[in-house]
C-alpha cells in the first residue's frame, strides 16, 4: 500500500545515487519535505537504499535536529548556552511563548510554531540568539520578538532565504591578522604546491611547525605524512567544520569571509596526501551557509582550481563535497565525524586504528580543522620561515580566538600565539574578570592569579573559545551548566561518560545546595578523575574539566559550601534528615506547629 510519500522518498534516494553513505543528506531532505521522519518513512528510506530499517532508525534517532513525529511548521531553537543565559535568554523564551502560543519544548495549538532549546549555535558574540527554521537571529530583545514572529508568518525565515542570513549576522572580526584574514590571491598556494613534489609540500608544512588548530595540537605535517604513506585504494581529506564547543564561533567567520582560503588549504592537502576527494563536514547549525559555500566551490571549478587537471597540472584531479550534520556535539571528534559522514550515528570509534590509516570508508584519511587548513594554504603561499617567525617555539603562527562573555568588545581576534590572558583582557575590554574559561567547557578555568599565563600549546591550549566571567557571576553555577551540557551531548556508548557525568551533576547539586562536606569534595574530585581516565573518547575525557580546573583554581568557592569535615553517615537517620539529606524509605520528620 502506498503511503503517499513513498514515491517522493524514492526520488530523493535516487537523487543521491542510492548511496547509503548519503543517508544524512537523504534524511535532511526528507525532513525538509515532510517536516519529520516517521517510522514508515524510515522504512521507505531503508527499502530504497537496500539497508535494514534499524540502520536508518539508529542514525535518525541519534541527531537532535531530526524529528520522528509531526511538530510545528516553524521551528524556533533558542540557544541556551551559558553566555546566552547570562544575557537574558529567559526573557526571550517568555516573549516567544507569549507571541507564538507554544511552550518551550512544545508546539502551539495551531501547529504553526515549535519552541526548542538548543546548545551553542556559534553566536555567543551576539547573544541572545536563536535558529528559526535553520536561520540565525541574533541580539534578540524581548521587544523585538513580536516583530520576529510576524516575519516568520510572512515567510522571511524560509529555506529560500537562508543565504540572506549571512548579512544579518555580525562578522565581529575585531582584530584581523597576517595569516587567516589577510588578503589572498586565489590559486596562489595551489600553484606553489604544484611546483613541488607532494613530499616537499609536507616538508614545508612540517618546517613551519604547524599544529592542529582544533585544540589537540597534533603536528599537521606529521599527520599528512602518515596518511600519504598509508596503503589504501584511495586517500581522503576531511575539513572538520563542526565547531560545537560552546563559546566558539571563529569558523563561522572564516567560512563567511574567507571560504576560498579553506578550500585552497583542502586542495593543497589533497595534493600532498594523494587524495582525489575532499569533504567538508559542516555543522547542522551552519546549514544556512551551505548554498553560499556551494557557490564558492562552483566558482573555483570554473577557475580551474577544482576538478580535473587543476591549474593545468596533468593528472591532479581533486574535488570537494559539503556534508551537513544534524546537531551532535560529539561529531567534532574526528572518528565520530567520519561515522556521520558515512551515514551512521556519530559514535566515536575505538582507536587504534587511527583515521590516517583507516578513516573514511576504512581508507587513509587526514582530518583537519578549518583554521588549520587556512594556515597550511598560507604556508605554501608565503613560506615556512615566514609562518614560524610568529608565535612561540612550540606554537608557531597566529590563533583565532572567539571571545565572549563579560567584555566590551566580544568577537574574533587573530593574535600571535603567546599572548597572555592579562593582555587579552586588556585588548577585549574586560576590567572585572573573576575567571576566564579558555578552550570552552572542555578547557581550563583560569583564576586571576594565573592571568599572566600564555595562550599557546605549552601553557593554555585552546580550540579558540575564550569566555570571560566578571565578579558578579556565580562561577559554580556556570560549572553546573557546563556539566549539564556534557550530559546532554554524551553519545551514551560508554558508562564512565554516560553515567559518570550524571553522577557528577548529582554530587555537584548536593554541594551547591549547601548540603556537602569535605568528604563530598574529595569524592567529587575522585569521581571526576575516574570519568576523565576511563571514558572512551575526548568528550568524556574532557567532561570533568569544569570541575577539576575550578577545584584547582577556585577551591575556596567549594569549601565555603562544604564547611563540615565529614558527611553524616546514612545510617544516622536523625542527623541525616535534619541536614536535609533524603533517605530512601524514610519520610522526613515534620514538626507540628
Amino acid at each position: 500500500m502506498s503511503t503517499g510519500y513513498e514515491e517522493a522518498i524514492r526520488e530523493i534516494v535516487e537523487k543521491y545515487g542510492k548511496d547509503s553513505r548519503r543517508l544524512m543528506d537523504i534524511a535532511i531532505e526528507v525532513q525538509e519535505r515532510f517536516g519529520y521522519i516517521s517510522e514508515e518513512m524510515m522504512k521507505n528510506i531503508g527499502d530504497a537504499l537496500g539497508i535494514p530499517l534499524v540502520k536508518v532508525r539508529d542514525t535518525v534517532s541519534f541527531y537532535s535536529f531530526f524529528k520522528r513525529e509531526p511538530g510545528g511548521k516553524n521551528v524556533i531553537r533558542i540557544c541556551n548556552s551559558v553566555v546566552e543565559k547570562l544575557n537574558g535568554m529567559d526573557k526571550i523564551v517568555e516573549a516567544f511563548e507569549k507571541e507564538t502560543g507554544a511552550q518551550i519544548n512544545g508546539v502551539s495549538g495551531d501547529g504553526e510554531f515549535e519552541l526548542r532549546y538548543t546548545p551553542c549555535i556559534g553566536m555567543s558574540d551576539q547573544p541572545p540568539s536563536a535558529l528559526i527554521n535553520g536561520i540565525p537571529v541574533t541580539k534578540i530583545s524581548p521587544s523585538e520578538v513580536k516583530h520576529i514572529v510576524d516575519n516568520i508568518k510572512k515567510g522571511r525565515y524560509s529555506r529560500e532565504k537562508a543565504s540572506d542570513a549571512i548579512s544579518w549576522v555580525d562578522k565581529n572580526i575585531r582584530q584581523p591578522g597576517p595569516v587567516v584574514f589577510a588578503p589572498m590571491e586565489k590559486g596562489k598556494a595551489i600553484r606553489a604546491a604544484l611546483n613541488m613534489s607532494p613530499e616537499d609540500v609536507i616538508n614545508e608544512v612540517t618546517n613551519a611547525r604547524l599544529r592542529g588548530r582544533g585544540g589537540a595540537g597534533f603536528p599537521t605535517g606529521m599527520k599528512w605524512s602518515f596518511c600519504r604513506k598509508a596503503k589504501g585504494e584511495a586517500h581522503y581529506i576531511i575539513c572538520n567544520a563542526d565547531e560545537g564547543e560552546p563559546g566558539t564561533f571563529k569558523d563561522r567567520t572564516i567560512l563567511t569571509e574567507v571560504p576560498d582560503l579553506v578550500f585552497e588549504g583542502m586542495t593543497v592537502a589533497g595534493y600532498a596526501i594523494g587524495a582525489t576527494e575532499g569533504y567538508m563536514y559542516l555543522r547542522g547549525e551552519y546549514i544556512y551557509l551551505k548554498d553560499y559555500l556551494e557557490q564558492v566551490l562552483e566558482r573555483r571549478r570554473e577557475l580551474g582550481l577544482l576538478g580535473k587537471n587543476i591549474c593545468g597540472k596533468e593528472g591532479f584531479n581533486f574535488d570537494i563535497r559539503i556534508q551537513v550534520g544534524a546537531g551532535a556535539y560529539v561529531c567534532g571528534e574526528e572518528s565520530a565525524l567520519i561515522e556521520s559522514l558515512e551515514g551512521s550515528r556519530g559514535a566515536p570509534r575505538d582507536r587504534p586504528p587511527y583515521p590516517v590509516t583507516s578513516g573514511y570508508m576504512n581508507q587513509p584519511t587526514a582530518v583537519n580543522n578549518v583554521e588549520t587548513l587556512c594556515c597550511a594554504a598560507r604556508i605554501l603561499e608565503k613560506g615556512a620561515e615566514w609562518f614560524a617567525s610568529m608565535g612561540t617555539k612550540d606554537s608557531t603562527g597566529t590563533k583565532l580566538l572567539s571571545v565572549s562573555g563579560d567584555c566590551e568588545r566580544p568577537g574574533v581576534y587573530e593574535l600571535e600565539y603567546g599572548i597572555t590572558i592579562d593582555k587579552l583582557l586588556e585588548v577585549v575590554g574586560a576590567n572585572d574578570a573573576q575567571a576566564v574559561q579558555v578552550g570552552g567547557p572542555s578547557g581550563t578555568c583560569v583564576a586571576p592569579k594565573d592571568f599572566g599565563r600564555k595562550i599557546c600549546f605549552e601553557e593554555l591550549p585552546t580550540g579558540g573559545s575564550v569566555m570571560i566571567f566578571n565578579s558578579k557571576r556565580n562561577l559554580l553555577w556556570i560549572v553546573r551548566e557546563f556539566i549539564e551540557f556534557f550530559i546532554e551531548e554524551s553519545c551514551g556508548w560508554c558508562a564512565p561518560c554516560r553515567v559518570g557525568t550524571t553522577m557528577l551533576a548529582r554530587k555537584l547539586d548536593k554541594i551547591l545546595a549547601g548540603k556537602g562536606s569535605q568528604v563530598d569534595l574529595k569524592e567529587l574530585e575522585e569521581l571526576a578523575n575516574t570519568v576523565k581516565k576511563m571514558s572512551r573518547c575526548g568528550l568524556g575525557q574532557s567532561a570533568p574539566n569544569p570541575i577539576l580546573t575550578t577545584l584547582k583554581n577556585f577551591k575556596a568557592l567549594y569549601e565555603e559550601l562544604c564547611k563540615a569535615e565529614d558527611y553524616i553517615p546514612p545510617f544516622d537517620y536523625e542527623k541525616a534528615i535534619a541536614a536535609g539529606i533524603e533517605i530512601a524509605g524514610r519520610e522526613p520528620v515534620v514538626e507540628e506547629e
